[in-house]
């Protein structure tokens, strides 16, 4: 299985202003044709400016390139849009679902808690990060849940692709949030999504960590440091990163 790392939303702190950060989506070859995990800000995010994306332009720098829309960047892999046809969703935040669109006769592969979640009324402050408009065009959804299975000692859930993948429920910064472990050529690649800070956010207090993404960071630290041989990554992370992991550039938007 190959795996691809896409930026598909660049988002950089105001302070510090060394901070500089990218929202990974996967890219992931299968035997169904290349697989999404996540995918971002969508083309139409671009156009309308969301309320929540304006929310973020005042506290963080957003450049909001078009071009970093997973739709934009399948060329650089050698796909269309039209090859993507499953897409795995960790969570339904605008930032990790608005490219829905972009995608519209994808299966979406979700636990079931989170379409829930986001399909009901608002009960955490986490949940005005759900923006409807992302499956206006009512895409088909596959949903699930635990039933016993495990992924090292993670309760998991196989998900219907070949090398494996797993949906690991990492619940905490949204209802029904989920890892996605993937068998890589390399080895296991574990993505945590938003269950924990990504390593230049570390120094954050335990306490707002906790508040913001759930009660997980600590086990995935332990995780991670008795597993070394598991690459692991978390929703965001450095835009050095992505430079490093690059073969082709991200064009500047027109």
């Amino acid at each position: 299985m190959a795996l691809y790392f896409l930026n598909t939303f660049t988002c950089n702190a105001r302070v510090p202003a060394r901070l500089r950060t990218g929202t990974v989506s996967l890219l992931v070859e299968t035997d169904q044709g290349p697989v999404l995990v996540d995918t971002g800000l969508g083309t139409a995010d671009y156009r309308r400016k969301l309320a929540i994306l304006r929310a973020f332009q005042l506290v963080t720098k957003v450049p909001l390139n078009v071009n970093e829309a997973a739709v934009r960047q399948l060329g650089r892999f050698g796909y269309r849009p039209e090859d993507v046809a499953h897409i795995v969703l960790t969570h339904m935040h605008f930032d990790h679902c608005g490219g829905l669109l972009d995608f519209p006769r994808a299966l979406v592969h979700v636990h079931r808690r989170e379409l829930e979640a986001f399909r009901s009324r608002p009960r955490r402050w986490t949940d005005l990060a759900y923006v409807r408009a992302h499956i206006a065009h009512e895409p088909t959804f596959v949903t699930y849940e635990e039933a016993g299975q495990q992924w090292f000692d993670f309760a998991a859930v196989r998900l219907p692709f070949r090398p494996p993948m797993w949906l690991v429920p990492l619940i905490g910064d949204s209802r029904g949030h989920c890892g996605v472990a993937l068998d890589t050529d390399e080895g296991w690649h574990f993505h945590v999504a938003d269950a924990a800070p990504m390593a230049a956010a570390a120094s954050l207090p335990a306490w707002l960590v906790r508040l913001v993404l759930g009660p997980h960071a600590p086990r995935l630290q332990a995780f991670g440091a008795a597993h070394p041989e598991i690459s692991m990554t978390t929703a965001h992370m450095e835009l050095d990163f992505f430079e490093a992991q690059a073969t082709v550039p991200v064009a500047a938007t027109d």
